[in-house]
């Protein structure tokens, strides 16, 4: 296996979940918070580093962590992205834990706790196997409505990514969308990064936006569509998270 850091986004502050003094991730799925489903998947693939990007009530996160998972504690290590500016923005707070690293980088979402390790070792391995230097996850929903889009060429080969808010009125048509899972190559991460601007409708540094870089200096990617759509769920709402507990009994 090649080697794999994994980054995972749990700065958020879950304005929807009706406690705003609590860090998104935290919230209890079947019993234990969020994001020791997603740790344990990153631990499950044989990561070499886990990165939590903390943010809101980000001390919580942390002592849960360190507490849950002492044993493990000298493979992870703490991003702090203390001003929410976005999801690359996010990822620009793990530079100095990673410039030394020098394989691949998995981004998941600590508020996505289904993904099982068995699609994750899949989606590697498409990644690995078309020598892709970059790959995202998608989704074919019937009702795309509020996620970024997936733009294919006429021969089905990846082009890039639109958010809905960006996206025209013929690509908010697309079924196809972004998972928001990306693996991409460590050194060409970084050097994406530094090419994000805020010029968007949300006024934010977005992490898709590399793959516009990408496509711009030619770099071969890939795009994948998950097999089953309830593991790539993100949860925003307390209604989402009991409607995704229940769907799983």
């Amino acid at each position: 296996m090649e080697k794999l850091a994994t980054v995972i986004m749990a700065a958020g502050k879950g304005k929807r979940m009706r406690n705003p003094e609590k860090s998104k991730v935290m919230f209890d799925f079947k019993g234990v918070p969020m994001i020791e489903h997603v740790i344990n998947l990153s631990l499950k693939i044989d990561s070499e580093i886990i990165i939590p990007i903390v943010g809101h009530q980000k001390q919580t996160v942390i002592d849960f962590i360190s507490e849950r998972f002492p044993a493990e504690m000298e493979c992870i290590r703490f991003a702090h992205q203390d001003e929410q500016l976005g999801t690359g923005h996010a990822l620009m707070q793990t530079r100095e834990i990673m410039e030394l690293f020098d394989g691949d980088v998995l981004i998941l979402s600590g508020d996505v706790p289904l993904l099982k390790a068995e699609t994750v070792m899949k989606f590697l391995n498409y990644h690995y196997g078309n020598s892709f230097q970059a790959s995202l996850l998608s989704a074919i929903f019937e009702n795309p409505f509020g996620y970024g889009r997936v733009i294919r060429s006429e021969d089905g080969t990846f082009v890039e990514t639109v958010e809905e808010k960006d996206a025209t009125d013929e690509q908010r048509k697309i079924k196809e969308i972004n998972s928001g899972i990306y693996i991409v190559d460590c050194a060409l991460l970084f050097e994406a990064l530094t090419t994000l601007k805020t010029d968007n409708a949300q006024g934010e540094y977005y992490l898709t936006d590399i793959f516009k870089y990408f496509r711009d200096k030619n770099i071969k990617i890939g795009a994948v569509p998950v097999d089953n759509n309830v593991e790539i769920t993100g949860i925003n709402t307390v209604e989402q998270l009991e409607e995704l507990e229940k769907l799983i009994d």
